[in-house]
């Protein structure tokens, strides 16, 4: 990636870091603030610098959305949260936004098995997490509203972790890795 590919993505990146403050501060994600992301990402779609097409653009905008929707139906996710990823696919498309949501997915585990272990609650993060797979595996015979209460009572930290942070450092890595390319 050039200086100038670097410069056309600087509106992305600078909503993305306000995101990942404004929910490590609040645990929410403004919608002003996701729905600029998901509309510049299409609008730099049209111009010949973009980074995808406006197809593109937009599969990357329901990519985003189909990967997280199924986590926001359990509560597992904000809507915010849903936003986020689908601006991600508006802007880069709808490889790079399944590509950060795998990443960020590890990213998030790791940093939640930190956060457990300094808590010193990993054995209850351990047990928790246990329950609620054993209840996403037999959702249909417990139902989607007891997977969900579930999940909610299955609480192992303080604070939830903000999605927005995994996204940002996923974001990041691959960045920095389409540069050195």
């Amino acid at each position: 990636m050039s200086t100038y590919g670097f410069l056309m993505i600087a509106p992305a990146l600078a909503l993305l870091v306000w995101a990942a403050a404004e929910d490590m501060r609040s645990r929410r994600i403004p919608n002003w603030l996701t729905f600029s992301l998901v509309l510049s990402g299409i609008i730099q779609s049209f111009t010949r610098q973009g980074m995808t097409t406006p197809t593109g653009s937009l599969l990357g905008l329901l990519t985003g959305f189909t990967l997280t929707f199924g986590m926001f139906a359990l509560g597992a996710l904000g809507g915010g949260d849903v936003k986020l990823l689908s601006g991600i696919g508006a802007w880069f498309g709808p490889q790079c936004a399944f590509v950060c949501f795998c990443l960020e997915a590890i990213i998030g585990m790791v940093l939640v098995l930190v956060q457990a272990t300094l808590q010193g609650r990993l054995r209850v993060l351990a047990r928790n997490s246990a329950v609620v797979a054993i209840n996403l595996a037999h959702v249909r015979e417990v139902g989607v509203e007891h997977a969900k209460a579930t999940g909610q009572s299955c609480r192992s930290v303080d604070r939830p972790l903000p999605y927005a942070v995994p996204v940002l450092i996923a974001m990041g890595i691959l960045i920095a890795r389409s540069w050195r390319a």
